[in-house]
């Protein structure tokens, strides 16, 4: 767990003006989808140079906090189910599963108030945006609760419940192309299983980015609908926020950001591959010399 916390938090930091990038593109309807470096650069034009890392902290607050519910969860879970008897795949998907529920149930007021503060002071091309006031993450969870009602801070928990099921498509993906790559030889590399698990990522996550976008939407809530001026952040029914995408600004826009999703994706997979391997022949190294030095 030490270095999946580590390797995340590491991982985020390094890549988060990526997360950035997509955040926008997902939200501010009317931003022009362009390639990742140009958004980017439009972002540090007009708000400044720390821009792209604007709400870092209570993302990385996120992050750990759901890091450890999830893992605890699990290995709670697990310590019951099995009881040292031998796990198998099914198993742990199974369990993967209930941890995932119970990190999305516990967690979601955390993403939805660091949703917002990384959007806030940012220069939306969208003027049905109700623009935000926080002063940190306590004030914002004591003014979403104050003018939205409590539940709010549960905005977006059904998208989020049905991305549990991202871990099992990529496992679906993963065990499939690597069946196909082990009737060719008789045993992958290193290089060979990371790239399929990149490739099986990258598929996992284009399946479900639609959701993840209505997601985003819904976190953030401070869209007006035009009619009635009323918050979108009321309307948690996911059918109706991708029909109406898709109304708007054709398929292509339920997938707006997914260029920096992508590259997110795949280079924080290399990023942890690299450490994991690092740290492998760190770790043999260290007790190489410690048999030397018994000898």
């Amino acid at each position: 767990m030490f270095f999946v916390q580590n390797g995340s938090v590491t991982a985020m930091t390094v890549f988060f003006p990526l997360d950035t990038a997509r955040l926008r593109l997902q939200v501010d309807e009317k931003r022009k989808s362009k390639t990742t470096h140009m958004v980017l650069l439009e972002i540090i034009k007009e708000e400044g140079l720390l821009a792209p890392y604007r709400g870092w902290f209570p993302v990385i607050s996120s992050l750990c906090c759901s890091n450890f519910v999830y893992f605890y969860t699990f290995n709670s879970l697990k310590a019951v189910w099995v009881k040292g008897q031998h796990s198998t795949t099914g198993k742990d998907l199974v369990i993967g599963f209930v941890a995932g529920v119970v990190n999305v149930l516990l967690t979601t007021p955390l993403w939805v108030v660091n949703t917002r503060l990384k959007l806030q002071g940012a220069k939306f091309r969208n003027e049905d945006i109700v623009p935000t006031n926080y002063k940190g993450i306590i004030d914002a969870f004591h003014q979403i609760i104050r003018d939205e009602g409590i539940l709010a801070l549960w905005n977006g928990t059904f998208p989020s419940l049905l991305l549990v099921f991202n871990p099992a498509i990529q496992f679906m993906f993963y065990e499939g192309l690597k069946r196909q790559l082990l009737k060719k030889r008789m045993k992958l590399s290193s290089v060979d299983v990371f790239i399929i698990g990149a490739v099986a990522k990258a598929i996992a996550t284009t399946v479900t980015y639609p959701l993840q976008t209505v997601q985003s939407i819904l976190r953030f809530g401070r869209h007006r609908l035009n009619p009635e001026n009323r918050t979108l952040g009321s309307l948690r029914n996911v059918l109706y926020l991708l029909h109406q995408r898709v109304r708007r600004f054709g398929i292509m826009g339920l997938y707006k950001g997914l260029e920096a999703k992508l590259l997110q994706t795949v280079l924080t997979a290399a990023l942890m591959f690299l450490v994991y391997e690092k740290l492998t022949a760190a770790t043999f190294t260290v007790m190489g010399l410690k048999r030397a030095h018994k000898q």
